[in-house]
């Protein structure tokens, strides 16, 4: 059955056809082929894989975020990074980088980052002389910090998959992001210089105290949604509904820019965008029962051990791994099917499940940003309205600066997990939020 699952799902991915679709249609298949009577599984299975309480975080993400883009939100957050970094050459750029590291505090998702900050920051980007297909290569990897910095969906889907604390994941994921992040500034920065662009970057910027008051109440919401979780007030999943309240709030009622007639329209979009994903996982969840039936796991497990001898080696195997499962499989449903099935090996070389799940997510992200199924770029594009072939010339330095840091993630646990320990540790802290970091 297992050698049937995967040619028919890589053919699937071959002829175009949609991943859950093909996830799902090789799950079927299998089970008809042989275990017929067994079809009734089928539903079950795949419902299973939605029952799961942390879920409901997605689609409120995904909604709280496109409130968020329609509110005025994150066109008050750009002017609030540019108020910061905006005034040296390749000012701009680096205020979308930083723009994306604040607004992925609350959206969860590169998508609607893309689509949020990439409509304001995009146009800003041409109007100042840069190239159409660097602003949209940019953004494209910028939002990328959407699934690394909490609350992340990928990050949720793995604790769910792999039976990790969702609040652990959470917190390991800051040092990787600010060092994602940091890393993308610095090179945009010297970038810039290097070609003379950005030298008009600080016109119509904002003082930075008239910035910061304008964004005072954009700034303010990660600071709710992320302290409420760790102040143990509520779980990551009711930090998504406290999210959406608070953008709906801010939107119809302080900036009035999110009138009545617009929530019809976001609510349809959020919809669509959380379907998509829903159905991803209700197919990759079926998959994984089957394989995981086969006892593809066990041999994969015993393959590897038995042929990287070392958690060195291990490690960089799985990466080079990722990297390419990354460019042709939806990182939404690649977690769900391979969390599973290398977690279990990580902890058998000595690997932290959070700190596997970091690297995990952080290698499967760069699958957003590389062809031929790199959504972020589709969204880029569509912004920046070219055509994708016109985007790889600048995408390429953009992946490898975070193909290095990639490697100092995976090979320093501490970027990781200092700030994981460092809670933990902390007596005062931790009881209070244990109830709600915990497995969900």
């Amino acid at each position: 059955m297992s050698s049937v699952l995967l040619l028919t799902m890589m053919l699937g991915f071959a002829f175009s056809v949609s991943i859950a679709v093909s996830i799902g249609g090789s799950a079927m298949l299998g089970l008809a082929l042989f275990d017929a009577d067994k079809l009734v599984l089928a539903p079950k299975e795949m419902f299973s894989a939605l029952d799961k309480f942390p879920l409901a975080a997605i689609p409120f993400f995904i909604l709280a975020g496109n409130l968020m883009e329609t509110g005025g939100i994150s066109r008050r957050l750009v002017d609030f990074a540019k108020s910061l970094v905006g005034g040296v050459q390749g000012g701009l750029p680096m205020t979308c980088v930083l723009t994306c590291m604040i607004f992925a505090a609350v959206s969860g998702s590169s998508v609607a980052t893309t689509f949020a900050i990439g409509s304001v920051l995009i146009p800003a980007l041409i109007h100042h002389g840069y190239p159409r297909n660097y602003a949209a290569a940019l953004q494209a990897t910028s939002a990328e910090l959407g699934v690394i910095i909490p609350p992340s969906i990928p990050l949720i889907l793995f604790g769910v998959a792999a039976e990790v604390s969702i609040g652990e994941l959470f917190i390991a994921g800051f040092g990787p992001g600010l060092l994602i992040g940091g890393a993308l500034m610095l090179f945009v920065h010297l970038y810039c210089r290097l070609k003379g662009w950005g030298k008009q970057d600080g016109e119509g910027r904002l003082s930075v105290t008239r910035a910061t008051g304008n964004a005072a109440w954009a700034l303010l919401m990660p600071v709710i949604i992320l302290g409420g979780i760790y102040g143990g007030i509520f779980t990551p999943t009711e930090a998504s509904v406290v999210a959406v309240f608070y953008a709906l709030t801010v939107g119809l009622f302080i900036h009035r820019e999110l009138a009545p007639k617009d929530l019809l329209q976001v609510l349809r979009k959020s919809v669509i965008s959380s379907a998509v994903i829903m159905f991803i996982i209700a197919n990759a969840g079926l998959f994984a029962f089957l394989i995981t039936r086969a006892g593809i796991p066990e041999a994969i497990g015993a393959w590897l051990t038995e042929i990287l001898k070392s958690p060195l080696w291990f490690l960089l195997g799985v990466n080079v791994a990722l990297f390419v499962i990354g460019m042709f499989i939806e990182t939404s449903a690649a977690i769900i099917v391979l969390a599973p099935i290398l977690v279990p090996v990580a902890r058998h070389f000595g690997v932290d499940p959070v700190h596997f799940g970091i690297i995990m997510v952080v290698n499967l992200a760069l699958g957003m940003i590389t062809p031929p199924f790199g959504v972020n770029l589709f969204a880029a594009c569509t912004v920046a309205r070219i055509s994708l072939d016109q985007i790889i010339r600048y995408l390429v330095p953009f992946v490898l600066v975070i193909i290095g840091c990639l490697m100092l993630i995976t090979y320093l646990p501490w970027i990781s997990l200092a700030l994981r320990d460092l809670v933990y540790a902390a007596p005062a802290v931790a009881p209070s939020i244990g109830p709600a970091i915990g497995p969900q």
